[in-house]
């Protein structure tokens, strides 16, 4: 099992636009082949910024989902709202 944070910064008068654009998505991305768990948690601090938290079943599932058209067209829409570079982190819990 591999768990992935990924960051986004988005501008401020953007949020609301995303929050939408998730909620019409997220079940999707659930339901993708290979992602067992997605949550999405806003930063205590900084209220423009968020963190996606899922759990894929190996690598390969997280690089089908970069390829596929469900990421193509949510990713290409999120990214237009960011106000800073994401980052993705991935990782997974020693036996």
């Amino acid at each position: 099992m591999i768990k992935r944070i990924v960051t986004m910064h988005f501008h401020p008068d953007k949020v609301d636009e995303f929050l939408k654009w998730f909620e019409q998505h997220q079940e999707h991305i659930r339901n993708f082949e290979g992602c067992t768990h997605l949550e999405l948690w806003r930063d205590a601090q900084r209220p423009n910024v968020f963190y996606t938290y899922s759990i894929w079943k190996d690598e390969a599932s997280i690089e089908k989902y970069r390829n596929s058209e469900l990421f193509q067209k949510v990713w290409s829409y999120t990214k237009q709202l960011f106000n800073d570079k994401p980052q993705a982190f991935s990782a997974y819990q020693e036996k």
